[in-house]
């Protein structure tokens, strides 16, 4: 067994951390062994533990869990770019949520981070040319979770959805890398027009509560947008807006406002 711990250990410390905080999960709290032996110690790799999580969240009397986790495993196995973004946002959630003290916490209990493994899902089905399947993953999230992303939607890595209630992402959205959301942001439209008609965001963006963002408009890297606000006009890069329609206030306060989530406008 120590050779084996090791073994997974040097391939995977991500993996390694989250079975050690299982076990002790398990002899602190025995009533929620059996869930947290199912669901993270039964598996032999973070990807297998993903799929089977999924499968449970999003099963139902018209999809069996067993269709679902054989979709999720040939997903994680023919793309593992998956299994890396889910470890970036799985990071990103640890350091950027002050109530999250363990890497187990958004895997077991987080809706945001499991919505956001099961969108990565949906998209890979897109990809491969399986819009129906897509959709079905789609209209799961949002009945489980409260989040509706449209599997063509394009999300980096290192993504961090606080709460994760009432989140709407439309289909040709694009997210960058590590961006910081809370709950109810909507990346939507502005009326019945077809093609590219939704936000573009860039890297490091940090997206208050209540936010809306409408339009195929470029929110530049590295900005804040003020909770509530209603962001109709591009953003500029290393600024903050705010108010109904958003307005430039200030800069940013900081290189990176989506990793600090400070989301005070203080004095130039």
């Amino acid at each position: 067994m120590p050779e084996t711990k090791y073994r997974i250990t040097q391939l995977d410390p991500v993996w390694q951390r989250i079975r050690d905080e299982a076990e002790e999960a398990v002899r602190c709290e025995p009533l929620l062994g059996a869930l947290i032996h199912s669901g993270l110690l039964h598996h032999a790799t973070f990807e297998r533990a993903l799929s089977y999580r999924f499968s449970m969240k999003l099963a139902s009397g018209e999809m069996s869990e067993q269709i679902l986790r054989e979709i999720a495993d040939e997903a994680y196995e023919t793309a593992p770019e998956i299994g890396t973004a889910a470890r970036a946002d799985l990071m990103a959630v640890y350091e950027r949520d002050p109530a999250c003290h363990r890497y187990i916490q958004p895997v077991l209990f987080f809706k945001g981070y499991q919505a956001v493994q099961a969108y990565r899902i949906g998209h890979w089905l897109w990809s491969q040319g399986r819009p129906d399947m897509a959709y079905f993953v789609q209209m799961r999230v949002s009945e489980a979770f409260g989040v509706d992303i449209h599997p063509a939607a394009q999300i980096g890595r290192g993504i961090m959805i606080d709460h994760a209630h009432s989140i709407v992402i439309g289909e040709t959205a694009v997210v960058g890398d590590n961006v910081s959301m809370l709950h109810s942001v909507t990346l939507g439209g502005t009326g019945k027009e077809d093609g590219d008609r939704h936000p573009k965001i860039g890297d490091c963006v940090m997206i208050g509560a209540g936010a809306k963002v409408l339009g195929n408009i470029r929110v530049g890297r590295c900005s804040r947008i003020a909770a509530g606000s209603v962001v109709l006009e591009p953003v500029p890069a290393n600024t903050t807006v705010a108010g109904v329609p958003a307005r430039v206030v200030g800069k940013a306060g900081c290189d990176q406002p989506a990793l600090t989530m400070d989301q005070v406008l203080h004095p130039e």
